[in-house]
């Protein structure tokens, strides 16, 4: 048994497609459909329904879903406890992180929280909202610092975890401007011909609450995707070539705002505010994790700007 076949199921689980499981978990299609088999070979009852459209899951595929999180962060804890107790762990704090928020928001709130050297070794691990949560989920990682949207669903239970708002943002849409200044696009009313959309890819954080808020491709919002991708900066750089419209976190956009390169479109319906959480799962060991943590939640709330 290999505990990474566990985090493959729970990935695939999530996309239901195994060419974005295996891109998620940064392996060939191949090679993850390997693993999937091992698992169930291991099982001994097939876990998923195949077809050329969709991947389901069996009654054994969801009861095993329902305790895959689990057994792997345990069992990670476990380990971790093993080596701490052998005195072969260092002392370290790792905080998964999303894109957007590795590169604008994290330097300087982090500077702000607490000064490096009294954190000792600080491993931050930067992905997309759905690998960071299983990172956090698995207990490879102490703390996970993501957007979130009041409106959105939550994704970890409240018996198992805490969360404390750090910071707020807006997601604004923005586009390139012509020679004069103008939007090179608009956002479009439901008779408007569809105008080209940058979009988040399923496994960002950022998409799911761009969905939930209704900024994304609909009747009343004909957008035409024409690029996806889960980093906001490789939109930012897109949009700023005049590719299309994308929703950037403010904090990210502004300096291409201030600069002109890029102009906010829409009205303030398009606007949508978001929280920066940092996560921690409740069953945290005292330490250092629980100095950091007390000295986050004294710490308060920060703009995007940070």
């Amino acid at each position: 048994m290999d505990l990474n076949w566990l985090d493959d199921f729970v990935a695939l689980a999530e996309h239901r497609n195994f060419s974005r499981a295996a891109e998620e978990r940064h392996v060939t299609q191949p090679a993850f459909s390997r693993r999937i088999q091992s698992l169930e070979a291991w099982i001994g009852a097939p876990l998923l329904r195949r077809s050329p459209h969709a991947v389901t899951l069996t009654a054994a595929g969801e009861s095993l879903l329902s305790r895959a999180a689990d057994i792997t962060r345990d069992l990670r804890q476990a380990r971790r406890s093993a080596l701490k107790a052998a005195g072969r762990e260092q002392a370290a704090l790792t905080i998964a992180a999303t894109h957007a928020l590795s590169f604008t928001f994290f330097p300087g709130w982090v500077r702000k929280v607490a000064p490096l050297e009294a954190l000792g070794t600080l491993n931050l691990v930067s992905d997309t909202m759905a690998a960071c949560e299983r990172i956090l989920l698995a207990g490879d990682a102490d703390f996970l610092l993501c957007h979130h949207h009041p409106g959105l669903a939550e994704r970890f239970e409240t018996a198992r975890f805490a969360y404390v708002v750090v910071g707020t943002d807006h997601l604004v849409p923005v586009s390139a401007v012509d020679a004069s200044g103008a939007a090179l696009f608009d956002l479009p009313d439901a008779a408007s011909p569809p105008v080209r959309y940058l979009a988040y890819s399923a496994s960002s954080g950022l998409g799911r609450i761009l969905e939930q808020a209704g900024c994304a491709p609909s009747k009343d919002l004909p957008l035409d995707t024409t690029f996806t991708s889960p980093l906001a900066a490789a939109l930012q750089t897109m949009a700023r070539q005049g590719h299309g419209i994308a929703w950037l976190p403010r904090s990210l956009a502004q300096d291409d705002i201030s600069a002109g390169r890029l102009v906010c479109v829409g009205n303030e319906r398009f606007r949508v505010p978001v929280q920066i959480r940092l996560y921690r799962a409740h069953d945290q060991r005292p330490g250092l994790s629980e100095r950091f943590w007390q000295t986050v939640s004294r710490g308060g709330v920060s703009d995007g700007s940070c």
